[in-house]
């Protein structure tokens, strides 16, 4: 680790994090059980899919040769019933922990750090109102080295005025972390430069392989889908040709989300200049 890198991991380690404003709850329920669909990642899965009695209480997400990674138990029965509402909101937007350990991937950090004041106060507000749930999912493991943080400090966040824009598509899209699924993936994490919004990444599960698709305006993407099309699919995990689409998009969460907000991502979407499968 350079000296300049020593120094930053220092500061972010001992720099505490700015206080939040009262958040709106209501927002924020919207955003972590739609938008964000948190609970795809933070709720324990059965053999018929989410277990919606156990919400948000942690799972096993990813095991490979590299690393263990689980989505601890967020509800006020876990770890973060002692943080402080500023200390959970840096570690959802900026991936540091109160003792100012990195929490690693998938936690899509790239995206997160576009999280608004407003917005971060208004999840964090809400997740101190779900229902506790007493589970220990463990701790994750990192068997590769993870950077010092992912960025500088934050201080203020905004976001764009709600509305069927292009610019506030970008910030749900950001939100919703969809290109951190939908870029190829590399040892440093989603490649957001040659590869953003072209696809390639592979997951694996029970379902077998699967590879996200290109969401550029190409035809290798969404050039030859319209609108209604593309927003079904999102949504209702179903290609227009009445098929289903597979996991682990989390179509179940997508569902809720409000007609403007999926208009506007997909505004977003068709703005993406048109680029080939990688």
């Amino acid at each position: 680790m350079t000296i300049a890198k020593t120094a930053l991991a220092a500061a972010l380690t001992l720099a505490p994090p700015a206080a939040l404003a009262d958040g709106d709850v209501d927002r924020g329920a919207y955003l972590v059980n739609t938008v964000m669909a948190c609970g795809n990642c933070h709720t324990p899965m059965g053999p018929d899919g989410i277990v919606a009695e156990q919400n948000l209480a942690g799972r096993l997400v990813e095991q490979t040769e590299h690393f263990t990674a689980i989505a601890p138990n967020i509800t006020p029965a876990g770890r973060v019933a002692d943080w402080t509402d500023a200390e959970l909101g840096r570690a959802i937007r900026e991936g540091i922990r109160p003792d100012g350990s990195l929490v690693g991937p998938p936690m899509p950090y790239k995206a997160y750090r576009a999280i608004s004041d407003d917005d971060l106060a208004a999840i964090v507000a809400h997740l101190r109102t779900v229902p506790a749930v007493e589970n220990d999912p463990g701790t994750s493991d990192y068997r590769i080295p993870l950077p010092p943080a992912y960025g500088p400090p934050l201080e203020t966040v905004s976001a764009p005025a709600p509305g069927v824009t292009v610019d506030y598509g970008a910030y749900l899209t950001a939100l919703a972390h969809c290109m951190e699924c939908h870029s190829p993936m590399t040892p440093q994490g989603p490649d957001w430069d040659e590869g953003y919004a072209r696809g390639g990444f592979a997951f694996h599960g029970p379902w077998g392989t699967v590879v996200s698709p290109n969401l550029t305006d190409h035809p290798d993407g969404l050039a030859g889908y319209s609108d209604a099309e593309v927003e079904r699919m999102i949504v209702d995990g179903v290609h227009p040709d009445g098929s289903p689409m597979l996991p682990p998009m989390p179509y179940a969460f997508l569902a809720g989300m409000k007609a403007e907000d999926l208009d506007a991502i997909v505004l977003y979407l068709r703005s993406i200049p048109g680029a080939p499968d990688p």
